[in-house]
């Protein structure tokens, strides 16, 4: 179980001198269900890639406390190999001068999880992500949009993780590929018995794949609902989100 308990994130702004800090997160509490996808909705600004970052340990929160399994998630070993992302911007998460192959195998290395039967390992997760053992030797440079992104989603599952933290993962994919990547997360979701955190500002991608959505807006959580409910949100901000939705 993931625990989040009275985070907040500020950033100093004005240069390296001033004293003057802008507040990105505020009081942020809530649980992380294992196995469960919950999404992380919010507009551009509202803090929720932010948040990705406290939760991965690649930044630190000001204040409060996050909990993974009872230990603090900054303790690097806590989370090692426990939880993994997926970002939006496939271009940048691939080494280009990696093929598909390393770069499936990179996390492994640093776990410590290659072995002999490395290269069958590549070929079965290439194929739960819909590619053929002929993308192993291709570069960043001669796949489309949605084959990097489904390289990056079988790097993420490749060292087993429980968690996988996906940042605006398919908002830069077109509407089909979309689709078929939302698709498949759903599929391998069950494959590996694991669980996501869903980040994203398209609430119809968050409605489809997860059990819970969790709203922010200006750094704050608005409301917390299963996504069965989701027609019963009682915020103001929630309701406008909702109506955009359906106009």
């Amino acid at each position: 179980m993931l625990t989040v308990d009275r985070v907040e994130k500020s950033y100093r702004t004005g240069g390296w001198f001033s004293k003057e800090r802008k507040q990105v997160l505020t009081d942020i509490s809530f649980t992380w269900r294992s196995g469960e996808c919950l999404g992380v909705i919010g507009e551009s600004g509202s803090g929720k890639s932010t948040l990705g970052r406290l939760l991965l340990g690649i930044e630190k929160p000001d204040r409060g406390t996050i909990v993974w399994d009872g230990m603090r998630i900054g303790d690097r070993p806590t989370r090692l190999g426990s939880i993994s992302a997926v970002f939006q911007d496939y271009t940048s998460s691939i080494n280009p001068f990696y093929t598909v192959e390393q770069a499936i195998l990179e996390p492994l290395k640093l776990h410590n999880k290659t072995g002999r039967d490395h290269a069958f390992k590549v070929d079965l997760l290439l194929h739960q992500v819909g590619l053929d053992s002929t993308y192993r030797h291709k570069y960043p440079h001669e796949l489309s949009g949605g084959e990097a992104q489904r390289v990056c989603i079988a790097r993420a599952v490749s060292t087993e993780p429980r968690c996988i933290l996906l940042d605006e993962a398919v908002s830069s994919l077109d509407g089909s590929v979309q689709f078929q990547v939302l698709e498949l997360l759903k599929h391998l979701r069950t494959v590996y018995d694991m669980g996501y955190i869903f980040i994203t500002h398209d609430i119809q991608a968050a409605a489809y794949i997860c059990d819970r959505i969790m709203i922010v807006r200006n750094g704050r959580i608005e409301e917390i609902v299963d996504t069965e409910q989701l027609h019963e949100v009682q915020s103001p901000y929630a309701k406008k989100l909702l109506q955009m939705v359906m106009t």
